[in-house]
């Protein structure tokens, strides 16, 4: 698919590569061969001590016409594999959206099947044949009876689809775990007005359990709750470490409906 992309693309994929300054990895010039290699080429040139990233830049124009070869590199880049050595588990993810800032400009982008990335046409937000919360039937106006709190939540609800349109999925999930804690903790504090525990006791599968048992939420909303409080808990980083993996487009795709659901359970029993 990037055959014949820009030249200007072709060394800012290189800068990423190469690493240094704030990108995640540094690669020293005798590395550079070697991610060439892993990512299927073959007859790679030697490495003589050039400065890096003009020597990447060049090897990758040579080949910027062979069908898959720009492919290979890129998505070697965003594969987790290639940093498991490293010990560098949130590298991959870090890459991706890098990368994929770059590629937008070039109507592409990184996804993962099956956990391996991919190359795909960009699919910009307003190409979406339906936006991510199509079903939602309400407002946290609606929904939240405390003003403030309503506020902050549409400021969240907001800041997911902003995180999930930019490829900032792990934000994305996060600000919708926290989302769904802040509206049941809403509801345990108006519909459970003799509750003797403090707001600051309960965690988010406390609230996930109660709402059910309570009948607030359906049985299938509970099940797919419990997975998007673990997501949640990628706020803190060795979460993400323990699962061993990045989230991507596909997993959040899958949290927006958990979300609308949950809402529109509470507002359909509310009182």
């Amino acid at each position: 698919m990037l055959e014949g992309i820009d030249d200007n693309t072709l060394d800012e994929i290189a800068r990423v590569a190469c690493g240094g300054d704030d990108y995640p990895i540094y690669r020293r010039g005798g590395e550079l061969p070697k991610l060439l290699q892993q990512a299927g080429w073959d007859n790679v040139a030697r490495y003589n001590n050039e400065p890096r990233r003009a020597w990447l830049t060049e090897q990758l124009r040579t080949r910027r016409h062979v069908p898959g070869a720009i492919d290979s590199v890129v998505c070697r880049l965003a594969d987790r594999r290639e940093y498991v050595h490293r010990n560098e588990p949130l590298a991959a993810a870090e890459v991706t959206q890098l990368l994929n800032t770059i590629l937008a400009t070039e109507g592409f982008e990184i996804a993962h099947s099956q956990g391996r990335p991919i190359i795909r046409p960009y699919k910009r937000p307003n190409d979406q044949e339906q936006p991510p919360d199509v079903s939602l039937h309400v407002t946290m106006a609606d929904l939240v009876r405390d003003t403030d709190l309503a506020t902050v939540l549409e400021g969240r609800l907001n800041e997911a689809r902003i995180c999930d349109r930019n490829g900032a999925y792990v934000s994305a999930l996060i600000m919708l775990g926290s989302l769904l804690e802040g509206v049941l903790l809403d509801a345990v504090k108006t519909r459970m007005l003799g509750s003797e525990k403090k707001p600051e006791k309960w965690t988010l599968h406390d609230l996930i359990e109660t709402a059910h048992r309570e009948q607030w939420i359906q049985a299938d909303v509970r099940g797919f709750a419990g997975k998007l409080r673990e997501y949640r808990n990628l706020v803190h980083p060795n979460a993400q470490v323990r699962i061993g993996h990045a989230p991507d487009q596909d997993t959040v795709s899958m949290c927006w409906p958990v979300i609308n659901a949950a809402l529109n359970d509470l507002a359909a029993t509310a009182t």
